[in-house]
């Protein structure tokens, strides 16, 4: 045989032998911890529905893996792509791509709780109560409304009420930011009035832009000293409907009015004594950016939805009478 081609296949192993050395070479330098001296722990959160290339885009951001590539290796020599799980999980610096990917395949026993914008501090315990052991009684007596910010959360499946209800505060406190506080202040409100409004809002208008001009009419109508009258506080005045098997009442009857609250703005002045249901930051926005120098007083929703808008007693029976009586 040729010398030549004697050569050839000794040449071609020494290549795919340098080839795989480069590439062991390369996945155990990836596989290492980040910091094998750090011992130090941190979250790291892996979001209900979050794709794989996702989480490996933040773990390598957190500086949690040396390598994307060799982590996504990882993951498939291990059989682990469809096993990893949404929670909660302590990683360190210190673990190796292997130790990585294996924790997240430990189902924390965390639990995603979402909680939407104008519900009652019963309404979120009941839905607590849906997703975890929690003492609901317990949790309606000692949460605030109004400070139950809305949104989706990661909570431990067992602990205690005091601990859910400090995640829910911790959320309002970093919502509610140092420009919001002082746009509020701005218009003349305490923090206390501001959530009350933003509550009323959140029950009477539905749409950004409406928002912002109902807060100006109810901001309006509280510095002047005028009766509210809106339903909302007389639903929530009126409480738990064993027949409809809710908290909101829909259609309200004239003795539904005269009902003897502190929360009938139909009868007391002013606001509320407290919110009457937890905000959303987009209702809170709406308080801070507050239309008060819009002309309208008075205001009505369609059974569409709409709001239709009036500057005096006269518009507004009108529009009473041209969109809500058939």
């Amino acid at each position: 045989m040729n010398k030549r081609h004697k050569k050839k296949p000794i040449v071609l192993f020494a290549i795919l032998a340098l080839f795989l050395i480069v590439f062991y070479m390369f996945y155990q330098e990836g596989s290492l911890p980040v910091d094998k001296e750090n011992q130090g722990s941190e979250v790291f959160v892996v979001k209900k529905g979050q794709g794989l290339n996702s989480i490996v885009k933040d773990l390598s951001g957190r500086h949690l893996i040396r390598n994307k590539v060799v982590f996504f290796l990882v993951i498939k020599q291990m059989g682990l792509e469809k096993k990893i799980q949404a929670g909660e999980f302590r990683l360190s610096k210190s673990m190796t791509a292997q130790d990585v990917a294996q924790t997240l395949t430990h189902g924390t026993e965390d639990v995603w709780v979402t909680v939407i914008e104008g519900l009652r501090k019963e309404e979120i315990a009941q839905v607590l109560g849906q997703n975890m052991e929690i003492d609901e009684k317990e949790f309606i007596e000692k949460s605030r409304e109004g400070y139950l910010f809305p949104d989706t959360y990661l909570i431990p499946k067992r602990t205690s009420v005091d601990n859910i209800i400090s995640i829910f505060t911790a959320n309002f406190n970093a919502k509610y930011t140092g420009t919001l506080k002082k746009q509020i202040e701005s218009k003349g409100l305490t923090e206390r009035e501001a959530l009350i409004i933003a509550s009323l809002l959140e029950k009477e208008a539905k749409l950004p832009e409406d928002k912002k001009r109902v807060a100006g009419i109810l901001v309006k109508r509280y510095k002047e000293g005028w009766l509210m009258q809106l339903d909302a506080t007389i639903q929530y005045a009126l409480g738990y409907q064993k027949k409809t098997k809710t908290w909101w009442k829909k259609e309200l009857t004239v003795d539904d009015i005269k009902v003897d609250s502190t929360y009938n703005t139909y009868k007391y002045r002013g606001l509320p004594p407290a919110p009457i249901c937890n905000p959303g930051l987009e209702s809170l926005e709406a308080v801070a950016e507050a239309q008060i120098d819009t002309p309208y007083w008075y205001y009505i929703s369609d059974i569409k939805g709409n709001m239709h808008y009036g500057v005096t007693l006269g518009d507004h029976n009108a529009n009473i009478k041209k969109y809500l009586r058939f």
